[in-house]
């Protein structure tokens, strides 16, 4: 399997049908997920990947399987995708990533992003990324900040309920300089 683009430790590629069982695993830890609405199901951890490989017909670049390069192990996602929730950032291109909770605290988050920012604004020339997290996710945030980005403001996402805990979020970017 060839990559798209690599980091000192990890490969970045297209998602394959092996991916969808690791990946629904994965989506089902509410550990996981504890900063999302829900854990996801099967079936909507493969609405999922569709929904990223769809970005990736659509654009050339999207949301990459991520795995480690000594083992060829899946440990998660990280990437681009085009921001499609009504707010006034719509249609700009959101950097994101998820990885399963044995490959947290190594760097990897981090290591990933900074990989997918040189190949958004070396190779694609986006002029901006935008990433976002619920307040309360101070992990991711850390990511965010390490890898460059800066705060831009708190917004309440469009998607959840008035009341829902996660419903605060913070917006960060970093312009191609």
């Amino acid at each position: 399997m060839e990559y798209n683009f690599e980091s000192e430790r990890l490969g970045f590629r297209r998602w394959q049908e092996t991916d969808k069982i690791p990946f629904a695993h994965m989506n089902a830890d509410v550990q996981v997920m504890r900063y999302f609405p829900s854990t996801l199901t099967r079936e909507e951890s493969d609405q999922l990947v569709a929904r990223f490989e769809s970005h990736f017909q659509e654009k050339g670049y999207g949301i990459w399987a991520v795995e480690l390069k000594e083992t060829r192990e899946f440990i998660g996602f990280i990437g681009l995708l085009t921001i499609k929730m009504d707010t006034d950032f719509q249609g700009s291109t959101e950097i994101g990533w998820r990885l399963n909770a044995p490959f947290w605290k190594k760097g990897y988050a981090m290591e990933g992003a900074k990989a997918c920012l040189n190949y958004a604004f070396h190779t694609l020339h986006l002029p901006e990324v935008y990433s976002f997290t619920a307040l309360l996710n101070k992990d991711s945030e850390k990511v965010m900040q390490r890898i460059g980005m800066r705060k831009v403001r708190e917004f309440n996402h469009p998607k959840l309920e008035i009341d829902h805990p996660l419903r605060r979020h913070v917006l960060y970017k970093l312009e191609n300089v």
